[in-house]
């Protein structure tokens, strides 16, 4: 059985760290602002996350991100299941207001 073959050379390349820097860089000067929501970015963990998602649009050498753990399709099918329930649920108790709203509106009628 033959052993696993390292990986040589670096796994960030150059162009990498430098979007990383400058976003870094960016947020502790508090200009750094996150994509959809435009809010200021303080967390630095964040700002690595930012300047390496750039790096990979760019084209720059950076390893793919790590997949999200406990994605099993039995959990997907459970997921949709509640999720009917749940409109189902929402449907029912919006029934019930707009009853109790017409039978207030007949009362004070009277």
């Amino acid at each position: 059985m033959p052993a696993k073959k390292k990986s040589s050379g670096r796994k960030y390349g150059p162009k990498a760290s430098k979007s990383v820097e400058r976003e870094m860089h960016a947020m502790k000067r508090g200009k750094l602002k996150s994509g959809r929501s435009g809010k200021r970015v303080t967390n630095p963990k964040q700002a690595i996350a930012i300047g390496l998602s750039e790096a990979r649009k760019e084209g720059a050498k950076v390893p793919n991100p790590p997949k999200k753990k406990g994605a099993k399709k039995s959990s997907k099918k459970s997921t949709k299941k509640s999720s009917a329930k749940k409109s189902s649920a929402k449907k029912s108790s919006a029934k019930r207001r707009s009853r109790k709203k017409s039978s207030s509106r007949k009362s004070s009628r009277k």
